[in-house]
């Protein structure tokens, strides 16, 4: 279900700022995805296994760091489904200016 939002403006130029917090926004993001993704590839390198196995079929005691090194990988892992979601939102959004 699509949904709308109306921003209402004091003048012309507030168009311009709203529209770069947005783009600045999502630039945002997409920094913060692939520094997740080197994270979660440093843990896939240093195991030998890619996350959604780690995820499925690991526990904290099949990592040396133990439950630290656990909560960590799959905490980037939750951390970048967060983001990639929060930016396919934004991708999606669309706006016609007057």
């Amino acid at each position: 279900m699509s949904v709308q939002m109306v921003i209402e403006l004091k003048d012309k130029r507030g168009v311009q700022v709203v529209v770069q917090a947005i783009e600045t926004y999502k630039a945002r993001l997409r920094a913060g995805i692939e520094r997740t993704k080197r994270r979660l590839a440093q843990f896939e390198q240093r195991y030998g296994v890619d996350t959604p196995r780690f995820l499925q079929e690991m526990t904290a005691e099949d990592l040396e760091g133990g439950d630290l090194e656990y909560v960590e990988w799959a905490g980037e892992a939750k951390l970048l489904e967060g983001l990639e979601a929060e930016l396919a939102e934004l991708e999606y959004a669309h706006y016609h200016l007057p």
